[in-house]
């Protein structure tokens, strides 16, 4: 079983939007929705890809469901894209 391409996750505008938007700060599903025209369960399932690339982390905090940027899971990409400058 291969694993989720984060490039190809990355590739949806969408996607990129709320990446951007966990860089500023941890956030919950209905609070990145508010920022999209997309339903808060289509966010929903935007973070369970980029959650399966690993690119976001998800904590509970009581009934909130908080995501954030993982930062170690760009590595690979940032070790594929150095090598086009090295």
């Amino acid at each position: 079983m291969t694993s989720p391409d984060p490039f190809a996750a990355i590739a949806d505008p969408n996607r990129r939007h709320l990446l951007e938007e966990l860089r500023r700060a941890p956030r919950t599903v209905n609070d990145l929705a508010q920022g999209l025209p997309i339903s808060r369960p289509a966010v929903s399932q935007h973070l369970k890809a980029l959650l399966e690339c690993n690119l976001v982390t998800v904590t509970n905090q009581g009934t909130k469901r908080i995501y954030a940027v993982n930062t170690s899971g760009f590595t690979g990409m940032n070790l594929w894209l150095d090598q086009f400058w090295a």
